[in-house]
C-alpha cells in the first residue's frame, strides 16, 4: 500500500502579501504625488483631516507599527510628525517608510503571523490581523483622498494602477 504526501500551498505566501501591499503603498505614493501642495496640509471636505495628517497616520501605524512587530518593542502611537511641512518631506517620509517595511517585514517568521502582538499598546491581534489592518486602513484614507482630488477637480490615479 502506498501513500500519498500532499503538499499544500497557502493561497498567498508572505512575499505575495508583501508585493501586494508594496503595489498598494505605490498607488498611494501617486495620489500624494497628485495631490496639490498648497491643500495637503488644509483641505478637506465634511470635517475629514487633511490628507497630510492621513498620511502621515498610514505612515505611523505601517511602518512604526511593522517594526513593533518585528522587535516586541511596543511604543505609543505617534503620528503628529512636525518636521513635516512641504509635500516632498511627506514623499520623502513615505518612501523611508516604504523601505523600512521591505526590511521588517521579511523578518517575520510564519510562527510570528499568528502571535498576539499589544500594536502601540493599544490594539492586541494576531500580528497578521494587524499587518491587514494596515493595508485596510491605508485603502480607507486613500479612498478619502480620490474624494479630495474629484473634489478639487483634479482626476485622481485609476485605483488598479498599484505598479
Amino acid at each position: 500500500m502506498s501513500t500519498t504526501t500532499t503538499i499544500e500551498r497557502p493561497i498567498i505566501s508572505a512575499e505575495e502579501l508583501l508585493t501586494a501591499w508594496q503595489g498598494h503603498r505605490n498607488l498611494t505614493r501617486k495620489v500624494i504625488e497628485a495631490f496639490p501642495e498648497k491643500d495637503m496640509f488644509t483641505f478637506s471636505v465634511g470635517g475629514m483631516r487633511p490628507f497630510a495628517d492621513l498620511i502621515k497616520e498610514i505612515i505611523t501605524v505601517s511602518a512604526v507599527g511593522l517594526k513593533q512587530i518585528v522587535t516586541g518593542v511596543i511604543t505609543p502611537f505617534e503620528d503628529a510628525m512636525p518636521q513635516i511641512k512641504e509635500k516632498a518631506d511627506l514623499l520623502q517620509a513615505w518612501d523611508e517608510a516604504s523601505e523600512q517595511i521591505n526590511v521588517y517585514f521579511p523578518q517575520i517568521s510564519a510562527e510570528k503571523f499568528h502571535e498576539d502582538i499589544n500594536l502601540f499598546g493599544e490594539y492586541k491581534f494576531p500580528a497578521i490581523e494587524n499587518i491587514q489592518y494596515f493595508i485596510d486602513n491605508e485603502i480607507h484614507h486613500r479612498a478619502q483622498a480620490y474624494v479630495y482630488l474629484r473634489a478639487l477637480g483634479i482626476e485622481p490615479p485609476f485605483f488598479w494602477d498599484r505598479y
